[in-house]
């Protein structure tokens, strides 16, 4: 799954004012204020069995707080408006209000930050948590990871130790992190539109290109290659890689490593040939012209109607999985399926990653010292991403699409509606998954793999079918490049976002060149520009980082 979501710009004025503030008002962090201390004692008189005495229990008391979703594309859906979270708020009387930032992300977190009215908890980007933390605005978890088990249990000391900021405390709860490789990158295939064409061999970029000029030729009506949101990468990354091994960490480091240095991607011969190539498709018309413009509205349209003849991004299976469904309904012969990745010819077809995982996932949640009991906000959070949690948020609540576990005390014993009413699952999954702010990645995919390895081949859950086939296979791990990036108010971040507008536009130049030596000439050029930006100071910063990476994972 992966998401687009803005990073702000946070206003240092805003940041010093609150932090005075937050300095003048006691200790306020490592066990919550006053509530929060005096609901832990509650919980100690009548603590129980092997639980220490001040563990916090959900469902005993009301537990209320706020949540924001930095993200100018995220709305969090009404809580209690579906059956997980109805049971979750009637169960364990807990209930999270929402705070939107109404499309406006940075401009609305400012603001909160300027009055010093924090919400509770907030999700967002790693990148986004050291000036909230420096800003002495954060409550540290280490306190907790004892007390309450599962995000130590799931993600590890190691997992935990790369999440640690620079004073060695915690203060991020990660969501979607892994220990084994995850991710659905990758090519997903109109199946009646390739079998009427022969099911012609497509493994190489020669053959992709030769097939794509077929269906041009055939269905005029029928989009070659449709890359997704091409202006953030996706289907275009999806492209290099098919002519680097182990590859796929680079596009979005906008750099390329080289031995125990970073150097610069517009130098990469790698990626110059890929924009070559991809150049190439676009000028032949063989990826859709409205590639840089378009939206998921429109994307998703074609797909499912099924005017798309090859899909390709950082995660297809989402909208695939939903236009197989649809598309099969009527026609047993049509829907999609997914290859392994495309690659030049040459190269070690084992050895190209379309797309990548990290051990720490996609992002974090993090809990203010607004909070009135932070260690309960927490032990929810724990809870969330345990066994019990994850599968509420996954397979709804206990009673319907799974009830009980099997003896190993986690793993839900599916009924047969897990089946029989997959639909209706699946539309509660579109809800419950903007819920799930903490997922714990090897649970879920272990679990769902699993069981759907007892199925019959058509009863399989299309996605985790070529999942379990295909993308979890060729997804590389990229947690060596994890949290590389300076900050964006610092030298290194503000020369860091010049390249940024550089590489993007030197890619939407490259798109439309007129051949292949004007692409050279567009890649030439970004480079000088990039040079003239402090490119070589950003290089070294990441690289830097990086080594201290790789020191902290013992590689």
């Amino acid at each position: 799954m992966k998401r687009n979501g803005k990073r702000f710009a946070p206003v240092l004025s805003a940041f010093m004012a609150v932090a005075l503030m937050a300095g003048c008002s006691g200790d306020g962090g490592n066990a919550g204020n006053a509530g929060g201390n005096a609901a832990a004692s509650g919980n100690a008189e009548e603590g129980s069995g092997n639980k220490p005495a001040s563990v916090y229990e959900l469902g005993k008391e009301q537990l209320e707080f706020t949540l924001y979703g930095h993200y100018d594309w995220y709305t969090m859906p009404a809580w209690g408006g579906d059956i997980t979270s109805t049971w979750i708020k009637d169960t364990k009387k807990v209930n999270v209000k929402p705070i939107h930032s109404g499309g406006a992300a940075q401009q609305k977190l400012n603001t909160m930050i300027a009055t010093g009215d924090l919400p509770d908890a907030i999700w967002l980007e790693r990148v986004d948590v050291e000036k909230l933390r420096s800003a002495d605005l954060l409550v540290p978890f280490d306190d907790y990871l004892d007390k309450y088990p599962n995000l130590k249990k799931w993600l590890g000391d190691e997992g935990i130790n790369m999440l640690r900021s620079e004073d060695g405390k915690l203060y991020q709860f990660p969501n979607w992190y892994t220990k084994q490789p995850n991710g659905n990158a990758g090519y997903v295939i109109n199946k009646k539109i390739y079998e009427e064409l022969g099911s012609p061999k497509l493994e190489t970029t020669d053959d992709l290109y030769n097939y794509l000029k077929l269906v041009k030729e055939n269905y005029p009506n029928v989009v070659p290659y449709e890359p997704h949101i091409a202006k953030d990468g996706q289907g275009i990354d999806v492209l290099y890689s098919a002519f680097k091994e182990n590859d796929q960490k680079y596009p979005g480091m906008r750099a390329v490593p080289s031995g125990d240095k970073l150097t610069s991607i517009f130098l990469d011969p790698e990626y110059r040939e890929a924009m070559q190539y991809i150049s190439k498709l676009f000028r032949e018309k063989l990826i859709t012209q409205d590639a840089l413009t378009q939206t998921i509205d429109q994307i998703t349209e074609k797909v499912m109607t099924g005017r798309v003849a090859v899909f390709a991004s950082a995660s297809p299976t989402e909208i695939a999985m939903q236009a197989h469904a649809e598309l099969t309904k009527n026609d047993p012969n049509a829907g999609y399926f997914m290859i392994w990745p495309i690659h030049k010819e040459g190269l070690d077809k084992n050895k190209i990653f379309p797309g990548t995982y990290g051990m720490l996932g996609w992002n974090v949640t993090v809990i203010t010292k607004s909070a009135e009991n932070p260690e309960a906000i927490f032990a929810f959070y724990d809870w969330l991403t345990g066994p019990e949690g994850q599968s509420a948020l996954m397979w709804g609540p206990p009673g319907i699409y799974w009830d009980g576990v099997e003896v190993d005390g986690e793993t839900p014993v599916f009924t047969e509606k897990y089946t029989s009413e997959a639909s209706e699952l699946a539309k509660l999954q579109a809800i419950t998954t903007n819920l799930n702010w903490v997922g714990n990645t090897v649970f879920i995919d272990t679990t769902k793999a699993k069981f759907e390895e007892t199925l019959p081949v058509e009863q399989q859950n299309w996605s985790t079918r070529y999942q379990r086939e295909i993308t979890w296979k060729t997804q590389s791990n990229a947690t060596e490049f994890i949290n590389i990036d300076p900050q964006p108010d610092s030298e290194e971040g503000i020369i860091r976002q010049q390249v940024e507008d550089i590489y993007l536009e030197a890619r939407a130049k490259a798109l439309f060149a007129k051949d292949d030596a004007e692409v050279l000439a567009i890649l030439d050029q970004a480079q000088k520009d990039a040079e003239a930006a402090g490119y070589d100071k950003l290089l070294a910063f990441k690289t830097q980082k990086w080594q201290e990476n790789l020191a902290k994972i013992g590689s």
